[in-house]
């Protein structure tokens, strides 16, 4: 950490500012493409780049039972997590709301670890309350009662993300990259499928907006954000590799409101200061011990 201090400041502004971001970009994505298109092809292009590389490395290919845990992540945290989130953004969410649900995946981690034994302690508890008060009042605000469907949708997605991701501390997957690389193929193949099945059509080529949105998607926010996120994991504490849980909240709704002209009510100024207190409560003890998965991730 001491020899290369300005990798390691440029790993966490990759975290902060790419992840923070890909909620605004994904607004603008699906302007041009329908939603899950977009989502599919984002993933399938990544994990095709990324499997790519790793097999040129000599990286093995998983086995059947790593494929096939990396099927149920994928579909979890992917198809359903990242897909609701791009649904839900297609529907009219704001992205700077749609990011303060996603912030709310560490509260429903902590709720979920239950169902593998995981304790929670009397700190964590009062995180969860808060937080559910957050819930509480991001849904009394215009945005999401606009759109009662992409309320839900994005709700569910925090919530899959949040199960798939303690399920996959219990299941057999390949090591390092290679988990999510399989994990973007099988995701994104399924969203490719739901596109098909939905009858989801482009009604006309997408301009440039709507390229380079999936270019970013792709390139900065799949690969590059996540290669800086696993460096991190290599070199510093996991409470600051998963800092990013209350800090993309915040670089959402910044951009949303300044660059999008999304309107944020006074109850979701609340909600986010809420929530983002909530995900900062139950991370202090990340600071004794790993206390939420570090292998929860943003889309």
């Amino acid at each position: 950490m001491r020899r290369y201090p300005l990798l390691l400041v440029g790993a966490f502004m990759a975290l902060y500012l790419i992840w923070g971001s890909t909620y605004f970009v994904i607004k603008l994505g699906v302007q041009a493409w329908p939603p899950m298109l977009l989502a599919g092809l984002r993933f399938v292009i990544a994990g095709s780049l990324m499997f790519a590389w790793l097999r040129w490395r000599g990286v093995p290919i998983p086995t059947v039972k790593e494929w096939r845990s990396c099927a149920i992540v994928g579909v979890l945290l992917l198809s359903c997590g990242n897909g609701g989130v791009t649904i839900a953004e297609h529907l009219g969410v704001a992205s700077a709301v749609a990011a303060l649900a996603i912030a709310t995946v560490p509260l429903f981690a902590l709720l979920f670890g239950l169902i593998w034994g995981q304790r929670t302690t009397t700190l964590e508890w009062c995180g969860i309350l808060l937080g559910l008060i957050g819930i509480g009042l991001l849904n009394l605000g215009h945005n999401l009662q606009a759109s009662p469907l992409g309320a839900v949708l994005v709700l569910l997605a925090a919530a899959s993300w949040a199960f798939g991701s303690m399920w996959s501390r219990h299941l057999s997957l390949p090591a390092g990259a290679m988990a999510s690389a399989a994990q973007m193929l099988v995701g994104g193949a399924v969203l490719l499928v739901g596109s098909v099945a939905s009858g989801e059509r482009l009604q006309e080529m997408p301009d440039l907006a709507g390229w380079l949105a999936l270019a970013y998607l792709t390139l900065l926010g799949s690969i590059v954000a996540f290669s800086a996120y696993l460096y991190l994991l290599k070199h510093v504490r996991p409470a600051a590799a998963t800092s990013y849980a209350y800090v993309n909240p915040v670089v959402a709704v910044l951009l949303g409101v300044t660059f999008a002209g999304e309107r944020i009510g006074i109850e979701e100024w609340l909600a986010m200061t809420v929530i983002v207190s909530a995900v900062v409560l139950i991370g202090l003890p990340q600071w004794r011990k790993s206390a939420i998965p570090a292998d929860i991730k943003p889309v």
